[in-house]
């Protein structure tokens, strides 16, 4: 290992765990190493030597994170130093890099198990959880008083940067970028429909303990204040790949509202949106659009790579044509 894993060690009282590093995945910012312990306790081991953001940026993830833990929200706890800090600055060989140490979420992701639910469960309990665990989330959030703070939505999100970002060819795209940010400027931004949200809510971003079903949220490396919907929109265009099979458009987008509507029941019996906000789900779906236009984007300039239009051709199509949904099936 090299200097930041061996300090990171030490901080941790980890001089006795195994570490592993874990296989970066396309557009990560971070390195991740797994640390097994003494009687198999496991964490995770997070280094963020990428330098595209800040301690402070650091400091207002953990510590939501740890609120949410204490709280009792079904997430993966953050475990603070030796020297009780949540964000350790490390450097070595000259180069520095931001630490922070998570309790593993116990169980394994959906896709690790080729997407097949426990065995002997109904899938419909799998929608209930993922629902629930949102809700949990969200109306902690609305308590939630924040010492160090993260970005705003449009502090990111705004045309003087997504210019820049989309390529001066992508004309369009741009032009129906610029639309929706107008429709999103007047939506209402209360305490119960705007706060610190997840802002990456997908089954690539928790485990299921296969003996329970219970659900344990990670990385909220991306968290922002924003509309609440937006993480309930992000999970309903997850869903797509529960209804790959039904090859009528009406049909499956029958099926993505029935799974959909599964987990906004259970959403509510954590908290609550105002009556016309889950009326806006096609909007919200357009602002998850965008998202991942701009990562991939993104992607791109971190890589040096020239964007491929088809690589968000799909996204860009439907913004551009006021396609609604995501383009899945007939929504009238």
């Amino acid at each position: 290992m090299n200097g930041i894993p061996e300090q990171a060690k030490h901080l941790y009282a980890l001089e006795d765990c195994a570490f592993a590093q874990v296989s970066g995945h396309e557009g990560g910012r971070n390195r991740i190493m797994t640390v097994i312990g003494n009687g198999e306790k496991r964490y995770v081991l997070r280094i963020s030597d990428f330098g595209d953001r800040n301690e402070n940026d650091y400091l207002a993830e953990t510590e939501f994170v740890r609120f949410l833990a204490e709280n009792g929200a079904p997430v993966a706890d953050v475990i603070p130093s030796v020297r009780g800090r949540l964000v350790e600055h490390l450097q070595a060989d000259g180069k520095a890099a931001y630490v922070s140490l998570f309790a593993f979420a116990k169980g394994m992701l959906i896709a690790d198990n080729g997407y097949r639910y426990r065995r002997g469960a109904p899938l419909s309990e799998y929608f209930y959880n993922t629902g629930k665990a949102l809700g949990a989330i969200h109306r902690l959030s609305k308590a939630y008083a924040p010492v160090h703070r993260r970005p705003d939505y449009f502090d990111k999100y705004n045309m003087e940067y997504l210019n820049r970002l989309i390529p001066d060819e992508y004309g369009e795209l741009k032009k129906a970028v610029a639309r929706r940010l107008d429709a999103f400027r007047a939506l209402p931004r209360d305490k119960d429909s705007y706060g610190l949200v997840h802002f990456d809510f997908s089954d690539g971003n928790w485990h299921i303990d296969m003996e329970t079903g219970a659900i344990t949220v990670f990385d909220f490396d991306n968290c922002m204040n924003c509309w609440y919907m937006f993480d309930l929109a992000n999970l309903w265009t997850h869903n797509e790949g529960w209804t790959r099979h039904e090859t009528d458009p009406r049909r499956r987008f029958a099926l993505m509202r029935q799974c959909f509507d599964l987990q906004l029941q259970d959403y509510k019996t954590e908290t609550d949106l105002p009556e016309d906000m889950p009326q806006r789900l096609s909007l919200f779906i357009d602002m998850v659009l965008i998202e991942n236009i701009a990562d991939e984007l993104e992607c791109c300039a971190r890589e040096g790579e020239t964007p491929d239009w088809e690589d968000i051709e799909d996204a860009a199509e439907c913004l551009i044509n006021d396609i609604p949904y995501a383009g899945i099936g007939d929504a009238r």
